[in-house]
């Protein structure tokens, strides 16, 4: 069993680089050919992992769309969708959220020592609440999902766990879809935020495909550049 499954980071911003507004609307970056491309990356993974703010503040339900993608998953053995992932530091979370209420599939939930009794209380009944320890450790939520047979992980958000996996040098692959116009706030969310990232100008990412999606565009990067190439 390998240390740790694959990991793979999907996102659409705006051309300078925000995944969101600040409006209580939620931003709609890309359109209806790539949300179909998202569905099918997510159909192919293990488990979906956002973290909690992106819970509370788009209430995704993070569960395979097709009917066609969820019987060849049922077809396989599998369940209809991925297993939903999340990590809260404070263990603030809605069981009426969507995350936690639809899909009948697992839930995973990773929180500090602290937050262990609180996300216990909250969510205990319709998710697995796994003490990470003092903080929540990256490595540990890999390790722990391998341990439950999690081969394929897709990180869809939000900027915080994209800054952590990238700069902890974790991710595998990247998904980048760019949407033809600017958000021009400093003060929304960002694709990344600040933070010390193995890839630089000196360690530059490969560029492994370009594809035109209707108005947006897709870029598929690999933060690790292979030994071969």
């Amino acid at each position: 069993m390998p240390d740790r499954p694959y990991v793979l980071l999907s996102v659409a911003a705006s051309v300078d680089g925000y995944i969101d507004d600040n409006t209580d609307q939620r931003l709609l970056l890309s359109n209806d050919e790539d949300f179909d491309r998202v569905d099918d990356v997510r159909a192919g993974v293990d488990a979906i992992l956002v973290g909690a703010n992106t819970i509370r503040r788009d209430n995704p339900r993070l569960l395979v769309r097709s009917d066609d993608r969820r019987k060849r998953r049922v077809d396989a053995g599998l369940a209809e969708s991925p297993i939903k992932v999340t990590i809260s530091a404070g263990g603030d979370l809605d069981p009426t959220s969507k995350f936690f209420a639809t899909g009948d599939v697992d839930k995973v939930v990773y929180v500090p020592t602290s937050a262990v009794e609180k996300a216990a209380a909250a969510v205990g009944a319709v998710s697995h609440v796994v003490d990470a320890g003092a903080a929540v450790d990256l490595g540990f939520v890999l390790s722990d999902l391998a341990q439950r047979g999690v081969k394929r992980l897709m990180v869809e958000g939000g900027g915080t766990m994209h800054t952590q996996f990238l700069s902890a040098g974790l991710a595998d692959e990247i998904h980048l879809v760019i949407a033809p116009f600017f958000v021009g706030d400093s003060s929304a969310p960002r694709f990344v935020s600040d933070a010390q990232f193995p890839q630089s100008p000196s360690s530059r990412m490969a560029l492994t495909e370009v594809k035109q999606i209707g108005d947006v565009v897709l870029l598929r990067y690999l933060p690790k550049v292979p030994t071969h190439a």
